[in-house]
């Protein structure tokens, strides 16, 4: 399996080696502290500007999170995926990438 694992797409699931799933479980558990710092910054009305950057750093956070994934998704299931014919992927793939960059 290479770093980024390999997509296994009847089934919609990707395998992740331990490196991977470890670096984005622990990026992903920051920014949940970093949500749970925002709500108490909230209860405690906090000045708004500094909630507001806070916001933003939890928003780059999951951005680092989602390039990490697309990434591997791009080297490993999108790749498989038009190797094996379907082209229909980058369909899927231009959605996604629309999404992200709202």
């Amino acid at each position: 399996m290479s770093e980024q694992g390999h997509c296994c797409s009847s089934e919609r699931s990707t395998p992740r080696t331990d490196k991977i799933k470890a670096n984005m479980i622990s990026r992903l558990n920051r920014v949940e502290g970093q949500v749970r710092g925002i709500r108490g910054m909230v209860e405690k009305d906090v000045y708004c500007d500094d909630i507001l950057n806070q916001i933003a750093a939890v928003q780059s956070a999951l951005n680092a999170v989602g390039k990490i994934l697309l990434e591997g998704h791009m080297k490993s299931c999108v790749m498989e995926r038009i190797q094996q014919g379907d082209n229909e992927v980058i369909d899927e793939l231009l959605k996604t990438m629309n999404k992200l960059m709202k």
